[in-house]
C-alpha cells in the first residue's frame, strides 16, 4: 500500500472500517490531512493505492468533534466502485 495522487472523484459506497485513529497512524503513517478540531466534515484523511493500483481514500465523516486517538471511529473508504472499496478494505485488514 502506498500514497496516491489519483483519488480525485472517489465516492463512498457504504464500505467502512472501524478503528482508532492511532491504529491507522501506526499502520499507515501520518495522514495526508489531519486537522482534528472537529470544525469540518473531515478531521483525518488518507489518499492511498493498493498493491494492484486501486486508488482509494480513508476518512472520518461528519464526526463534528475532535477525534480521541484511542477511541474507535467509523472511517469511510472511498473509491471508484463498491468492488474496489471492498478490495481496498481487504488489503487494509491485512495490516491490522
Amino acid at each position: 500500500m502506498k500514497r496516491s495522487n489519483n483519488t480525485s472523484g472517489t465516492s463512498f459506497y457504504g464500505v467502512t472500517l472501524t478503528v482508532t485513529p492511532q491504529k491507522l497512524i501506526d499502520v499507515l503513517g501520518e495522514p495526508d490531512f489531519f486537522d482534528n478540531d472537529g470544525q469540518d466534515k473531515v478531521n483525518m484523511e488518507y489518499n492511498l493505492e493498493t498493491e494492484d493500483g486501486i486508488a482509494f481514500t480513508i476518512y472520518d465523516w461528519k464526526e463534528y468533534r475532535s477525534l480521541q486517538m484511542d477511541q474507535k471511529v467509523k472511517f469511510h473508504i472511498g473509491g471508484f466502485s463498491y468492488t474496489q472499496c471492498i478490495e481496498a478494505k481487504e488489503e487494509l485488514m491485512e495490516g491490522f
